[in-house]
């Protein structure tokens, strides 16, 4: 799928301590990642005060996380057990687009059900747009550059 078994052997990489971190935001935004689909939006949850779109490296590791939800309540208007609707998605479109069209500070967490293979992508520069970085200057030029 897309890139995303690649992603899922560097997410395990960094959690080694191994491999470069820029080098796990680009295998994200290359990768076709699943997200659970619900009432016609994605799949969102919110921790720590930041918009978490939840993302998944493939089918089971999808298939785990709604097993999880399912045994701890489920949604409402969902029934347990059922079918999850999900869209296939470019890591890219979920940064560069979706995060910043949300209008609170957001990132994408990938494969949230595997304790030992899971990964944030927090709203910091270097992997959303500046103008949604939680961290980025409230203005004047992001390169700490002198202005005149």
């Amino acid at each position: 799928m897309g890139g995303a078994t690649v992603l899922a052997e560097r997410i395990a990489e960094r959690r080694a301590g191994l491999g470069d971190p820029r080098e796990l935001v680009g295998e994200l935004r290359r990768a076709l990642v699943l997200v659970p689909m619900d009432s016609g939006g994605l799949w969102t949850a919110e921790f720590g005060g930041v918009r978490w779109i939840c993302a998944f490296t493939d089918e089971a590791a999808l298939a785990r996380f709604a097993r999880a939800r399912d045994a701890a309540g489920g949604d409402t208007g969902r029934e347990a057990g059922g079918a999850w609707e999900f869209a296939e998605l470019r890591g890219a479109r979920l940064l560069d687009e979706i995060v910043p069209a949300l209008g609170v500070p957001a990132g994408v967490a990938v494969d949230i059900a595997d304790p030992e293979g899971s990964m944030a992508f927090p709203p910091v520069r270097g992997i959303v747009p500046d103008d949604v970085a939680i961290d980025a200057p409230a203005d004047g030029p992001a390169d700490g550059g002198d202005v005149r």
